[in-house]
């Protein structure tokens, strides 16, 4: 029944956060055109609910000349092709603010597990042990603001288990706010996404922004 509920919440919560940004989109839309040519955002193939794939919406961060297929950590000299206006999207998160059209859409939710890349397989498996692959996932959760990038795969998704079994309307806004505290203390983030280890493997298999991603113009 909440599930209902929470799809409502996250339509209204996502447009009404759409339309107040929108400011701040036309910023940063501008900003990344006059520093770099090629497209403002990309699409990326992730998991969603029950298993089901879609493609989710980030801000570009590296320019358009970036090595294909080749994962981030593996680039010679990696800074070199990430944009100066890629960084500070990085560094406070708002390269995942396009993730809101996918809430408005459906396919994300404002709190839940982040979705993961569609070949992630080990992340996948071991959500299936929690139930964290049945709800739709979300743009920040109750293991960001508990370890965020640093979390090993099973850590991570005992915790995504955990909100699952907690997931109420008073679980939801305490992961809002506390993810709100967690991006202005910028706790517990690696560059590239992922604790060293973890990072290794989900670059190794997709890439943050080279290899499977796909470029999308607006």
């Amino acid at each position: 029944m909440y599930l209902i509920i929470k799809r409502g919440i996250d339509f209204i919560f996502a447009l009404v956060g759409l339309i107040i940004l929108s400011p701040l989109f036309l910023i940063l839309i501008i900003a990344t055109k006059i520093e770099s040519k090629g497209p403002v955002l990309f699409k990326q193939k992730r998991v969603g609910i029950h298993k089901t794939y879609f493609n989710i919406l980030k801000f570009r961060t590296m320019r358009i000349d970036t090595p294909k297929d080749t994962p981030t950590h593996l680039l010679e000299n990696s800074d070199q092709f990430i944009t100066k206006v890629g960084k500070f999207l990085r560094k406070t998160s708002l390269d995942e603010l396009p993730q809101i059209i996918n809430i408005i859409c459906g396919s994300m939710s404002i709190i839940g597990p982040r979705p993961c890349l569609w070949n992630q397989y080990d992340l996948i498996d071991e959500r299936d042990k929690y139930g964290a692959n049945d709800i739709p996932p979300g743009l920040t959760g109750w293991a960001q603001i508990n370890g965020r990038d640093e979390l090993p795969i099973e850590v991570k998704a005992e915790l995504d288990g955990e909100y699952v079994e907690r997931m109420s309307f008073g679980m939801d806004v305490k992961c809002f706010f506390g993810t709100i505290t967690s991006v202005l203390k910028h706790d517990g983030v690696v560059e590239g996404g992922w604790g060293e280890m973890e990072k290794a493997r989900a670059e190794a298999a997709a890439g943050r922004e080279s290899g499977y991603e796909e470029n999308m113009k607006l």
